[in-house]
């Protein structure tokens, strides 16, 4: 049997709430300061939840030429500029490199919606005429994958998943699969996600699953705390260039961290709601670490899913349980989103490169607004402050609506 390629983090492309780049993205959370604030973008008076986390000093011409900022929504604009921050962190020469062998895999849970809704608004008002030309090609989901290989001509393997809030975990699993199994080289993987959109934010107000600690915006997403009462929504992005192993030490890659393992489940149970013990979760994890050709005992810090909601902790909290047995007692277990938010399908590539950098930087993030922990959440949630360690092997959490558990494993690289 042909052994499975290596697959290594090379690059990281950022574009978040609390900075842009992959060191303004770690002095973010060094600075230990959330990024929700009051919404701007547009009122949000009629819904309950009047709170977000919004990328406020993002330039599209930063990234890309006017031509292709013109021709490219928010949503898009997110996407080519953190893959090419990723590119230039992984200093991947495109020039020299085999485009066949380069693909793109994304995730996102709602693409370009949100422009699709100011569209319809263009449309109600001035008819036809008045909406983008370009709106089809905005608004459907693969856009992201996409206008990653239309802005560098990668002719390799290309997809978008839209499996909610796992989508960016499961873009970059299956983007290292591609890898293994010897269908490409180099990858461009992650999520992206523009959802600040009245219709979009209202939809979620809707089914109350969001925060309304209003009047307190930045401890409105608290993982973990007794108060907890609801995720608060983000706007985003996030790449990673992923290599073959070899090829990226044959050229001098910065390697920041080896993806070893990537397990994948369904809750078969609710839309919105997790297994109360989170059993799937469990088996995603369990499937991941065995996919690692590892065991429990062997995972030394986990980054959660941790989404603030009231279900949702407690679930994950079970599962690592579960997943981990009496070994999850010594395990860090921190969750970031009380720093910027969830933004949906983007979330878990963020929390990806987090965990990535945690290993190479040997420092786990606190759980920000972690102040009265539920006693369900019994588990070392790492409040108030980070922690210097030196972390081997780490997990990654990301589970969405629909019942879909994602698990990525990393490893330090040797």
């Amino acid at each position: 049997m042909t052994t499975p390629r290596r697959v290594v983090i090379t690059g990281i492309g950022a574009v978040t709430p609390i900075g842009i780049g992959r060191e303004a993205l770690w002095d973010g959370l060094h600075a230990k300061r959330s990024a929700v604030r009051t919404i701007t973008r547009f009122d949000p008076s009629p819904f309950r939840t009047h709170v977000a986390a919004q990328v406020d000093d993002f330039v599209p011409g930063d990234h890309m030429e006017a031509k292709r900022v013109k021709r490219l929504d928010r949503f898009g604009h997110f996407v080519v500029a953190a893959s090419s921050l990723a590119i230039a962190d992984a200093a991947l020469e495109l020039a020299v490199e085999e485009r066949s062998r380069v693909g793109a895999s994304m995730g996102t849970a709602l693409g370009g919606l949100g422009y699709a809704e100011l569209q319809h608004g263009q449309y109600q008002a001035a008819g036809l005429r008045a909406v983008d030309p370009m709106l089809a090609l905005a608004v459907f989901g693969g856009a992201a994958s996409c206008n990653i290989a239309i802005e560098f001509g990668l002719t390799g393997p290309n997809t978008t998943n839209a499996m909610s809030c796992a989508s960016g975990s499961m873009a970059i699993g299956d983007a290292a699969r591609q890898i293994r199994a010897g269908y490409a080289d180099v990858m461009l993987a992650g999520g992206a996600e523009a959802p600040l959109s009245p219709l979009c934010f209202g939809a979620f107000a809707l089914i109350r699953a969001m925060s309304t600690r209003n009047d307190a915006p930045a401890t409105a997403s608290r993982p973990f705390d007794v108060d907890r009462d609801g995720f608060v929504m983000a706007e985003g992005a996030t790449v990673l260039v992923l290599e073959e192993r070899e090829r990226a030490v044959a050229r001098g890659a910065p390697i920041l961290a080896e993806i070893l393992g990537y397990g994948t489940t369904n809750d078969g149970h609710h839309m919105t709601a997790p297994h109360a013990d989170g059993r799937e979760a469990a088996r995603a994890m369990r499937l991941a670490i065995e996919d690692a050709h590892l065991v429990p005992g062997e995972i030394e810090y986990v980054n959660a899913h941790a989404s603030s909601t009231p279900l949702n902790d407690t679930a994950e909290t079970a599962a690592i349980r579960t997943a981990l047995g009496p070994h999850a007692d010594a395990v860090p277990v921190s969750g970031t989103k009380g720093y910027h938010g969830h933004a949906l399908g983007a979330t878990g590539a963020w929390e990806a490169a987090i965990c990535a950098m945690a290993i190479s930087r040997r420092w786990v993030p606190p759980t920000l607004n972690l102040v009265t922990p539920d006693s369900r959440c019994d588990l070392d949630h790492v409040p108030a402050d980070g922690r210097a360690m030196a972390v081997e092997v780490a997990i990654s959490n990301s589970f969405g609506f629909g019942g879909i558990n994602a698990c990525l494993v990393f490893r330090r690289h040797d």
